[in-house]
């Protein structure tokens, strides 16, 4: 059944009224409810605040680094160490290396760019902030609806946004109501808040329904793949964060990897690649696995003897926002904003968006917050990118524009150009790079590239995807509509198999497509199978589909990773 033959079968939708709601439970979302909520308090005017988080709870979807720059948490709270804040490990020495297949060259720390500099920063679990975010939010009168998807946007007559509705729960896979159907409810608001992260399934609606992005670069992305590990003791230095560059990416291939000593004997590592990479060929996941080979890095997960003692705890999968400043969307609209990495404000050459959206979520609260206050509502929110263009955050923004597009030159000119605009001419750059295609337009036919053998997985230091799934504690009820959706079910073998040997089934980190015999027509030939209930949600499929005809929706609330010290 289509929405439309639900509404008139089993409609109307209950509605709830809020002066604000807020998509999303993440950094960015929390901080535009804790600052309405906080300025209600000091201006004795009382504005009602919801946030719709699709995870479990607050932080059960998040997925970072994470290296966080606590400058916008100490505007929002400047007491967030009393407050008990999970920052617990400062950085304490930073390491650039480039790697060669066998060895690798450390930058001298004098060297290195101001925005490779850490000093001051903390090695955190974005997730464990933010679940610290969600308590802090309640304590102030939030309400927050955890387990629940915003799957639609609801507009007014005039065109502006009136709210969103839920999404409708138990729905068979044909799309039918169960016995246990529960049809979704609408909250609308003066003013919708969109905090959905990178690729955000209603922010690219929105951007597309208001051309938000004309006149801009198209969005870059990356996929960040992260396992977290406890580590032998000897090994462990708290604190200190690396970053490598070069092997086993080509010259021309955009990525990075890092890994960061927490506290407890623990660290974090992951390895993003951008993916406006050619070559259908190539596996982030598997660049990530071999990535871990290197003796620069297995160093840390083994002992003298070259035994793996090292233990690995979790896994997940994110793509993150690479383009910066240039692809920057409007991110005000009649009746809302987009807020954080749903409009792409991550500092791709800081690697940190957590305090990016931490401050854009503020910006954005005290525009509502003022407009509400003067008897407004679904209108444009004009004060908040007047504010954004005065912020410290612009300015950081703004001088490392040019950090990613260098890259298209190569490593080392991107590298050499990077250095030059930050140290001779210390971030006042008269020119702009621009960018002239979305990712999936750089994918070339699988004629033109070379195939690449991966190595197979150990088990100890090097694994496959369905074991890492399993530890990224993924779940998806069974008995739902696929949420990976194709507009052309004919498109995957006929074009993306045949023009470009099936990428899906390589740039997807989680196992979700796979092309197997088709027993229909004889086992000759192929068709894509989709196990849906693999999705951890980091939304590459829906970037990198090299015809576009991947569309990622909504699943049931609650469903997806529950990442754990992540």
């Amino acid at each position: 059944m289509t929405n439309e033959e639900i509404l008139a079968q089993f409609g109307p939708r209950e509605a709830m009224e809020y002066d604000v709601v807020v998509v999303g439970g993440g950094p960015g979302g929390l901080a535009t409810a804790i600052r309405i909520k906080q300025l209600s308090a000091e201006k004795g005017q009382d504005v009602s605040v919801v946030v719709l988080e699709k995870g479990s709870e607050p932080g059960a979807h998040i997925l970072s680094g994470a290296i966080m720059d606590p400058q916008a948490l100490t505007e929002l709270f400047p007491d967030w160490k009393e407050r008990g804040a999970p920052l617990n490990q400062p950085v304490t020495d930073d390491a650039y290396i480039f790697l060669s297949e066998t060895s690798g060259t450390r930058v001298p720390n004098p060297l290195l760019p101001p925005f490779a500099h850490n000093h001051g920063n903390y090695i955190v679990s974005l997730g464990a902030v933010t679940k610290w975010l969600g308590e802090q939010a309640e304590a102030l009168g939030v309400e927050i609806f955890p387990g629940f998807t915003a799957a639609e946007v609801l507009y007014n007559e005039d065109g502006s946004v009136k709210g969103v509705a839920t999404g409708n729960m138990g729905l068979g896979k044909d799309g039918e109501p169960t016995d246990n159907f529960q049809l979704g409810m609408e909250l609308l608001g003066k003013y919708t808040v969109f905090a959905e992260g990178a690729r955000g399934h209603l922010g690219k609606q929105l951007i597309a329904r208001y051309q938000l992005d004309a006149g801009r670069d198209p969005q870059s992305f990356g996929i960040g793949i992260k396992e977290l590990w406890e580590i032998d003791p000897a090994r462990h230095q708290p604190g200190f964060v690396m970053h490598t560059a070069g092997w086993p990416m080509e010259n021309d291939t955009y990525g990075g990897a890092f890994l960061y000593h927490l506290e407890g004997n623990k660290v974090a590592m992951g390895f993003v690649t951008g993916l406006g990479y050619s070559n259908p060929y190539l596996s982030p996941f598997e660049e990530f696995q071999r990535w871990k080979t290197h003796p620069r890095v297995r160093y840390y997960l083994e002992n003298d003897a070259g035994e793996v003692t090292a233990k690995r705890l979790s896994y997940g999968a994110r793509a993150i926002n690479a383009s910066g400043i240039n692809s920057l969307p409007k991110f005000v609209f009649p009746g809302g904003a987009l807020v954080g990495c749903d409009a792409g404000f991550l500092n791709v050459s800081r690697i940190k968006g957590s305090h990016a959206a931490i401050k854009t979520g503020m910006l954005a609260a005290e525009a509502a917050f003022d407009a509400i206050a003067a008897g407004r509502q679904h209108d444009e929110l004009a004060a908040y990118p007047k504010a954004f263009d005065s912020s410290w955050l612009h300015t950081e923004l703004n001088k490392d524009r040019n950090f990613k597009n260098w890259f298209k030159y190569g490593l080392a000119v991107g590298t050499v150009m990077n250095g030059f605009e930050q140290f001779v001419l210390r971030g006042h750059i008269p020119w702009t790079l621009h960018r002239d295609k979305p990712d999936h337009a750089y994918l070339k036919p699988a004629a033109e590239c070379q195939p690449i053998e991966y190595p197979k997985p150990d088990g100890k230091l090097t694994f496959d995807r369905l074991s890492s799934v399993f530890i990224s504690n993924t779940n998806h009820e069974e008995n739902q509509p696929a949420h990976l959706t194709l507009k052309d079910a004919s498109v995957p073998v006929s074009i993306n198999l045949a023009k470009y040997a099936g990428p899906e089934a390589r740039y997807c980190p989680a196992g979700v497509y796979e092309f197997v015999p088709d027993e229909a027509k004889g086992g000759n030939a192929q068709r894509l199978q989709i196990n849906a209930q693999n999705c951890v949600h980091c939304k590459t499929c829906d970037i990198k589909d090299p015809t576009q005809n991947i569309v990622w929706v909504t699943p049931e609330g609650g469903g997806g990773p529950n990442y754990s010290g992540m």
